[in-house]
C-alpha cells in the first residue's frame, strides 16, 4: 500500500495525507497490511484506503503511549504542555481549509459549517485547555495535627473511540483535556471518517509533541475499539457513539482492569416551546435544532413540544418557514450548497427505514419524507399527531426527522420531555425568567438552553445522564475526568497524638 493517499477534489484542491497508523511519531503500515476504503458520501466513489489496526497495532500505540508517560511526558512543565497544545491550535487554524475540505468529503460535512463552526470550536478547545493547563490544581486542607494535599494527577495512558460525525471536534474535545492533565493517549478514529485523523496526526508531529505521546489508529470497532477497551495497560477510556458500543466497553472494563470509563452515548432532545415565547425565534432556532448537519447531531432537538394555544400558528409557520427555504442539495465543498448528503447509505437507508416507520404507526407528515435526488440525501421532514409511544419520538434517529406534538400545561411537558431514555441536552423558549428557571431544573438532560439551541463552548461541560451516558466533556469538569484524586496527609511532629 503506498505510503500517502493523494486526493484531488471537486473543487480543485490537491490534498496528500499519509496512509499509515501514527504510532510513537511515525506513519506505519498496518503489521497484518489490513486496509479500510474510504469513500465520498455525497457520491459514494472511492476516495482511497488507509490502514486498518489489528490487535497488534494497538498494542504496538499502547506500548508507545505507555513509554512516553514513564520516559518523561509525566514529568514535563504544564507550561511545556500548555505551549504545545496552543501550538497545535494553532496549526489547525493555520490549515483550517485542509481540514475542512478533508470533513465535507469525508463526512459530507458542509464546508462552510466546517470551516466557521467545528474547526473554530476545535481551536477555542486547545487554546481553553491550553491555557488550563498551567493553572495550579488540587487543594490544601487543615486536619487534625497537620494538614493533607489532595492532589490531582494523570492516569497514565489513556484511550479515545471518536464518532463519525463531527471527528476533528470531538477528537478535540478528548485530546485537549488529556493531554493537559499529563496523560498519553491513543485515539481510535471512525471507520467511517478516518482521512481528519491522519491530517491532525501529521500537525500534532509539527507541534512538536514527543514520541509516543499522542498515538492515532484507525480500525474497525470490534477489532482495534474492543482492543483497546480490553487493554490492560489503558487507564482511562472515553468513547462517544452508540448506547450498545458504549455497554460493551464498560463490561471490557469490568471484566479486565477497571480502567475510567465516559461515555457520552447520544440523545433525543426536547425543544419546549411556551405560548409566550418569541415566535420568530422560537421557529428560527427549532429549524436548526432540528436539521442542523442533517440531524446527525447527538444534541438534536427532534422532540419539539409547543404549548396548544399557539401550537396551530406555530405549525402553520414552521410549515411556511420550511417551504420557503431553498434546498440546494449536492457537493459540500460547493458553496452554493446549504445541504450535504448523509453520511453513508446504509444512514441513508435507516433514516428512511424510520420515516416508514412514523407513517406506519400513524404520526401525520408535515412534509418532506423522501430521499432527495440521487445519492445519500433525505429531506427536512416533520411529524405532527405523534404520541409517546411512537418510534419515531423515542428512539435516536440520526437524521433530519422532528416531531411536534401539543401540550398544555408546565407539568405535562415537564413529564414528556422528561420521558425518554436519554437525557443529553434540551431546549425552552419562554419570556419568563421564574418559568425558565423551573423547567431548567426539572428537566433530566446534561444541558439546557434558554430561547436558543446548541451554543456549544469550550468552557462549559457538555455530557448526559440516563441512557445518554456519564462523565463530561469541555469545561474545567473536562479536565476532572482524566484525572485521578490523590491524598497525602502531612503529619506535624510534635503536634498533640490520637
Amino acid at each position: 500500500m503506498a505510503s500517502t493517499l493523494d486526493i484531488l477534489t471537486s473543487n480543485g484542491k490537491s490534498i496528500t495525507v499519509p496512509s499509515g497508523l501514527f504510532i510513537n511519531n511515525e506513519f506505519v503500515p498496518s503489521v497484518t497490511d489490513s486496509t479500510i476504503d474510504v469513500q465520498n458520501p455525497w457520491n459514494d466513489e472511492k476516495i482511497g484506503s488507509i490502514s486498518a489496526a489489528a490487535v497488534e497495532d494497538v498494542n504496538a500505540a499502547v506500548k508507545a503511549a505507555s513509554t512516553a508517560f514513564s520516559s518523561g511526558w509525566r514529568e514535563t512543565p504544564a507550561t511545556v504542555r500548555s505551549k504545545l497544545l496552543l501550538e497545535l491550535a494553532t496549526l489547525v487554524e493555520r490549515d483550517a481549509e485542509v481540514l475542512a475540505t478533508i470533513e465535507a468529503i469525508d463526512a459530507g460535512v458542509l464546508y462552510g459549517d466546517s470551516k466557521n463552526l467545528n474547526i473554530p470550536q476545535a481551536i477555542d478547545t486547545l487554546r481553553y485547555f491550553g491555557k488550563l493547563a498551567g493553572e495550579p490544581s488540587g487543594q490544601l486542607l487543615d486536619i487534625p495535627g497537620g494538614y493533607a494535599n489532595v492532589l490531582r494527577q494523570p492516569y497514565g495512558v489513556c484511550a479515545a473511540i471518536v464518532p463519525w460525525n463531527a471527528p476533528l471536534m470531538i477528537t478535540i474535545w478528548k485530546l485537549a483535556p488529556a493531554l493537559a492533565a499529563g496523560n498519553t493517549i491513543v485515539i481510535k478514529t471512525p471507520e467511517i471518517t478516518p482521512l481528519y485523523g491522519q491530517k491532525l496526526a501529521q500537525l500534532i508531529k509539527e507541534a512538536g509533541f514527543p514520541p509516543g505521546v499522542v498515538n492515532i489508529i484507525c480500525g474497525l470497532g470490534q477489532v482495534a475499539g474492543q482492543a483497546l477497551a480490553e487493554h490492560m495497560e489503558v487507564r482511562k477510556i472515553s468513547f462517544t457513539g452508540s448506547g450498545p458500543t458504549g455497554r460493551s466497553i464498560l463490561r471490557a472494563a469490568a471484566n479486565t482492569n477497571l480502567k475510567k470509563v465516559t461515555l457520552e452515548l447520544g440523545g433525543k432532545g426536547a425543544s419546549l416551546v411556551f405560548a409566550d415565547a418569541d415566535l420568530e425565534n422560537a421557529l428560527f432556532w427549532t429549524s436548526i435544532g432540528s436539521t442542523a448537519h442533517n440531524g446527525q447531531v447527538c444534541a438534536l432537538g427532534s422532540r419539539i413540544y409547543v404549548q396548544s394555544s399557539i401550537y396551530d400558528k406555530f405549525i402553520q409557520a414552521f410549515k411556511a418557514r420550511a417551504s420557503s427555504q431553498t434546498t440546494s442539495h449536492g457537493d459540500p465543498l460547493n458553496e452554493s450548497t446549504n445541504k450535504g448528503p448523509v453520511v453513508s447509505a446504509g444512514q441513508h437507508k435507516k433514516i428512511l427505514q424510520y420515516i416508514d416507520k412514523g407513517r406506519d404507526e400513524g404520526a401525520s407528515l408535515l412534509f418532506g419524507g423522501k430521499a432527495l435526488g440521487k445519492g445519500n440525501f433525505v429531506e427536512n421532514t416533520v411529524f405532527t399527531d405523534t404520541r409517546e409511544d411512537m418510534t419515531i419520538v423515542k428512539e435516536e434517529i440520526f437524521g433530519p426527522v422532528a416531531v411536534i406534538a401539543k401540550f398544555d400545561t408546565e407539568e405535562e411537558v415537564i413529564h414528556k420531555a422528561n420521558d425518554s431514555e436519554y437525557g443529553l441536552s434540551a431546549a425552552l423558549f419562554t419570556s419568563d425568567i421564574s418559568l425558565a428557571h423551573r423547567v431548567s431544573q426539572a428537566l433530566e438532560v446534561g444541558t439546557v438552553t434558554v430561547n436558543c439551541w446548541g451554543m456549544l463552548n469550550a468552557n462549559t461541560p457538555f455530557g448526559g445522564v440516563k441512557q445518554s451516558g456519564f462523565g463530561r466533556d469541555l469545561g474545567k469538569e473536562a479536565l476532572e475526568e482524566w484525572t485521578t484524586v490523590k491524598t497525602v496527609k502531612h503529619f506535624l511532629l510534635g503536634s498533640s497524638k490520637l
